[in-house]
């Protein structure tokens, strides 16, 4: 892993894996999409929106030259093969883990964070995994698949437990799936009391960040899978990923971006979260 799997890299991303304290890693999977697929195009979508924005943030005072980061493309994953391209995830996040990496991904479709929870959950046994998103995925079958983009949080919760799950943003899934999430008490607003009750619950916790981009209103961003009317403005998103600035951050991905050429505005929404992230948990500037 000294060098990048490919040329195209996220914005001021480093060469040098060695000395980086984290790493991006594009997930380019898609095989249970079920509305458009495409996902699988997305983490070199974003690397390249990515040079349309600056490295600075005015909104938090901060830089991407102070973070010390490297990009190692894609991995390459088997086509139509889905247990296999989960184990490849697996093995390679486990990888990065045990050399010290704070591993952040680029789907891809929702399921590549099954085995991505899975291997840092080894590493942090008392993780708390943060859902932004606005589906539950929360079924324990979809279209008759047990491993989906739809399941994937019911898959989380066989080895994660109901109290160390917050899910965010929610607004469509069944009813089957809200009754569960009211039973384990998982689901929350994006309403200022909600972020508070969450920052006291994670307080002292190690935190692992899911964001479907999905969690944005289409109006926001229309470049996804599964798009739900009713959702966050873009600084509602900043404000939510802000709630965690104080917490150990040990993993993060961003899934479900469907890029939609020739005009790349999602694709530009997708990598300022990606930015504003890497600034709010990896740089040690003050706003």
């Amino acid at each position: 892993m000294e060098t990048r799997f490919n040329s195209l890299h996220f914005l001021n991303a480093q060469p040098e894996y060695t000395a980086a304290s984290l790493v991006l890693l594009g997930c380019p999977f898609d095989g249970t999409s079920s509305y458009q697929p495409g996902s699988r195009f997305a983490p070199n979508a974003i690397r390249e929106a990515s040079w349309a924005l600056e490295s600075y943030s005015p909104k938090l005072n901060r830089d991407l030259s102070e973070i010390n980061f490297c990009d190692l493309g894609d991995l390459e994953l088997p086509f139509g093969n889905t247990q296999r391209a989960l184990a490849l995830i697996e093995q390679t996040i486990d990888h990065l883990l045990n050399e010290h990496k704070v591993p952040i991904t680029l789907g891809g479709e929702h399921l590549i964070s099954l085995p991505i929870i899975k291997a840092v959950k080894k590493y942090y046994p008392d993780l708390m995994v943060i859902h932004l998103d606005a589906h539950a995925d929360l079924r324990d079958e979809y279209l008759g698949e047990q491993l989906s983009h739809g399941t994937v949080m019911r898959r989380v919760l066989e080895f994660v437990e109901g109290s160390h799950l917050i899910q965010i943003g929610i607004r469509s899934g069944t009813r089957e799936e809200f009754l569960l999430a009211r039973k384990i008490g998982c689901q929350y607003k994006a309403w200022p009391s909600d972020l508070e009750i969450i920052k006291q619950k994670i307080n002292g916790y190690p935190i692992y960040i899911s964001l479907d981009l999905d969690i944005l209103d289409p109006a926001v961003l229309p470049g996804t899978g599964t798009p739900e009317p009713g959702g966050l403005t873009f600084d509602q998103v900043i404000e939510i990923l802000s709630t965690f600035q104080a917490a150990e951050v040990v993993g993060m991905d961003v899934v479900e971006l469907l890029p939609q050429p020739p005009h790349q505005v999602s694709s530009i929404v997708a990598a300022k979260i990606i930015r504003e992230s890497l600034l709010l948990y990896f740089s040690s500037s003050s706003p």
